[in-house]
């Protein structure tokens, strides 16, 4: 009898173990899962979208618009539809938004008079539209000044909260001048802190890269600087838990200075941005 319990309570004790163990995996699993979605990008459809998404690893893509602009992407890759601007706020483009996603994006660099280029007081009033989805609901993306008082964002931000409007978190676009990768960082990890600081809120860093338009005509680093600054940049957002996801500007090499692959064949920064993470 007393053989017998001691049995049994060396079999339970190794339940309890394996049990423990299981546990443990799956929570590295599932913490792996979590950062891996974390990592996304803008993309365009082109020839070798899908290889060039799955190659680079990344959890969740976005198209600038509600539909996946017929882009077939990787199993277990999210899409996440946004609403660009005023013209976009209709029954079908909701509708649409609805039926690819659970979370939405507001307007596109509304401050900007060749983006979305929205008042304050026109965002506000049809931000009810949006939320009538019943998403997930990212603020409007400013193309700069997040972190400012009195600024664009600042103010739809302070309306809405005037208003009773949701904003779940707040997307985010930056873009560098100066090429030092370690600089660049910094000045990027600066910029994410203080808008943080300022509405406490989940930030999506949904545009970013090395580009100076001090001049009016894009000027772009060497690839070796490019690269250097994504695999500064992502170690850093990686580990930035205010930061719930990010995606470089842009998947496709064919529209400028800082695309990742030419069809399905990552560059230099490609091939940075597919070990991040």
């Amino acid at each position: 009898m007393h053989r017998m319990r001691g049995i049994r309570a060396l079999a339970v004790l190794l339940a309890v173990l394996t049990l423990l163990t299981a546990g443990s995996q799956a929570g590295a699993t599932g913490a792996a899962t979590a950062a891996a979605k974390k990592k996304g990008v803008s993309a365009w459809n082109f020839n070798g979208v899908t290889a060039a998404m799955s190659d680079a690893k990344v959890g969740w893509f976005y198209t600038w618009a509600s539909g996946r602009e017929q882009i077939n992407a990787p199993a277990g890759v999210e899409f996440v539809p946004m609403i660009w601007g005023p013209g976009s706020v209709t029954d079908a483009e909701l509708d649409r938004a609805k039926s690819e996603g659970t979370t939405l994006l507001g307007f596109n660099e509304p401050d900007m008079a060749g983006q979305a280029n929205m008042t304050v007081e026109q965002a506000l009033d049809l931000w009810p539209r949006l939320q009538s989805t019943g998403m997930r609901l990212g603020a409007p993306a400013v193309a700069y000044g997040g972190d400012v008082a009195g600024g664009w964002l600042d103010r739809f931000m302070k309306g809405a909260a005037d208003r009773g409007h949701t904003v779940d978190f707040i997307p985010l676009h930056w873009y560098g001048a100066d090429f030092d990768p370690t600089r660049a960082t910094d000045q990027l990890r600066s910029y994410l802190q203080a808008t943080y600081d300022r509405y406490k809120k989940p930030i999506w860093l949904t545009e970013y890269a090395l580009i100076d338009f001090s001049t009016g005509t894009p000027r772009y680093p060497t690839p070796d600087q490019q690269a250097a600054f994504v695999t500064k940049s992502t170690a850093m957002l990686q580990g930035l838990s205010f930061v719930e996801r990010y995606a470089w500007f842009t998947l496709s090499a064919d529209r400028g200075g800082t695309g990742l692959y030419n069809g399905a064949t990552p560059n230099q920064a490609g091939v940075a941005y597919r070990a991040a993470g």
